[in-house]
């Protein structure tokens, strides 16, 4: 295993599951330490426990003095060193190790001699933020051992320890059983968060058809959520197809290829919904687009009438002011007091006068009304 220690060493920096996840630049890039990486390390014959060991080396010697016995070993962000110890003790081959140890991995069930290593997506519902918080599980199951590794809070696999270690019967069946368990809580682990992503299309709802202005980018965040959470569930329903398929090669129980049964219809349950949850928004998307652009129509509309009950207004106005400024012209005329005006003298001239200006007001009035102006 020493070439593994340099190819870890020499690729963490490189990982292209890093390099294609924008945000993984925000993890922290130190290494974490060894020490402390063990959550929970037991002994298991017949499906009880028998030693608690506290490091990862007692844990190995412990199930190598005890024939038949099966050792669960939980880590917790471990660093390369205590990785790379584990698969020098149990000979876990290179790729699953250092997938285990960069992360960022999709769901899958990879099949390395007599070892299984499976990787989880975890997803949690936060309340308070109202937004989905995915977490990375990793599995290497062996002959008499399972190795897990997590690399967020959740899942929670102390409930998991905790329900198989009271029932002896189905922690008797090995391996494989704790497997099974873990699938287990993981996809229940979904249906929190199905349920909040529900809530969540519910109040966008109400949020498209009230107008709200920020319903687009609450539609958008909560779009990107649906497509992480469909690439952590997507997979889990041909992974649990194959371990069902692959059951009677290695000898799984009867009974546990139920339950793996009962966790795959589960699998295509969430499956389902989240597809159900990605075209709704995209329609919903659609619906906001479509009333945003009814509510423009009706402004920009509402606009236009104002606009021509504006013009017909000014209309009105310029034509009496173009009536009242003929007779206003005449009478200027004829007031300006000079001595040589031959009208001022004439017999006819005040009655022809305010002939003049009755006319002209008479024809301005006819031509503007002829043309919709009054």
């Amino acid at each position: 295993m020493r070439g593994l220690r340099g190819l870890v060493r020499t690729k963490r920096d490189a990982a292209p599951e890093e390099s294609m996840d924008p945000r993984s630049a925000e993890a922290p890039t130190e290494e974490w330490p060894a020490r402390g990486s063990v959550v929970d390390n037991a002994v298991y014959v017949d499906g009880k426990r028998v030693d608690s060991p506290v490091s990862l080396a007692e844990a190995i010697a412990s199930l190598r003095s005890r024939p038949g016995a099966m050792a669960w070993i939980g880590l917790y962000r471990p660093g390369a060193g205590e990785l790379t110890a584990a698969a020098d003790e149990f000979g876990l081959h290179t790729l699953a190790v250092e997938d285990a140890i960069v992360a960022h991995q999709r769901p899958k069930a990879d099949r390395y001699d007599d070892t299984l290593f499976v990787v989880l997506r975890a997803a949690q519902y936060i309340d308070k933020a109202e937004k989905v918080a995915f977490g990375e599980l990793h599995v290497f199951v062996g002959p008499d051992f399972v190795l897990t590794v997590r690399h967020s809070e959740a899942p929670d696999l102390s409930k998991v320890r905790g329900r198989m270690e009271s029932d002896p019967d189905l922690l008797r069946q090995g391996p494989q059983a704790v497997l099974y368990a873990i699938l287990d809580a993981v996809v229940d682990g979904y249906a929190p968060v199905v349920a909040g992503l529900q809530n969540d299309i519910d109040e966008i709802e109400v949020q498209v058809f009230g107008g709200d202005p920020a319903a687009p980018r609450r539609i958008y965040a909560l779009s990107r959520e649906v497509i992480e959470f469909q690439r952590a569930t997507t997979p889990l329903v041909a992974m649990l197809d194959g371990f069902i398929a692959a059951s009677p090669k290695y000898d799984v129980d009867e009974e546990l290829q139920r339950y793996l049964r009962d966790v795959a219809d589960h699998a295509i349950t969430v499956t389902e919904r989240v597809a159900g949850f990605r075209q709704m928004l995209q329609d919903i998307l659609i619906v906001n687009s479509t009333l945003v652009s009814q509510a423009q129509n009706e402004e920009m509309t509402k606009l236009t009438a104002a606009s021509i009950a504006q013009g017909d207004e000014v209309k009105k106005i310029s034509s009496w002011a173009a009536i009242l400024f003929a007779p206003t012209l005449v009478g200027t005329i004829y007031g300006m007091n000079f001595d040589h005006m031959p009208e001022l003298h004439w017999l006819f001239g005040y009655p022809f006068a305010v002939a003049l200006m009755a006319m002209v007001c008479v024809t301005l009035y006819l031509v503007f009304k002829r043309r919709d102006w009054l």
